[in-house]
C-alpha cells in the first residue's frame, strides 16, 4: 500500500470548495454591494469605535456618580435630614 493518497480524491473536494467560496463571495457582492462587504479592516475599525464609545459611556457614568455624592447639594442634605429621624423611629419600634 502507498502512504500517499490518490490526488483525484483530494482534488475534487478542494475544487468544489473553491468554487463554492467564489460563488458565495460573488453573491454577497451582488446582493449587498462592494462597499458593504465586510473586511478584516472594517471589522477592526468598528471594534475600535465600539471600544471608544464604551469608554466614553463609562467616563460619563463616573462623572455623574462623582456629582451625586451624598450631601453635595442642599436638596440632598434636606432629604437626608428628613429620612434620618424617621429611620431611627422605625428601628426603635421594632
Amino acid at each position: 500500500m502507498s502512504d500517499t493518497q490518490p490526488s483525484g480524491l483530494v482534488e475534487i473536494p478542494r475544487s468544489v470548495l473553491s468554487i463554492a467560496v467564489g460563488m458565495i463571495d460573488t453573491v454577497e457582492r451582488v446582493v449587498i454591494g462592494d462597499a458593504n462587504v465586510r473586511t478584516a479592516r472594517r471589522n477592526a475599525w468598528e471594534a475600535i469605535c465600539a471600544d471608544r464609545a464604551r469608554a466614553d459611556r463609562h467616563n460619563e457614568v463616573r462623572r455623574l456618580i462623582s456629582q451625586l455624592s451624598v450631601g453635595s447639594s442642599p436638596r440632598s442634605r434636606a432629604s437626608q435630614a428628613a429620612v434620618g429621624p424617621s429611620a431611627g423611629r422605625r428601628a426603635a419600634r421594632s
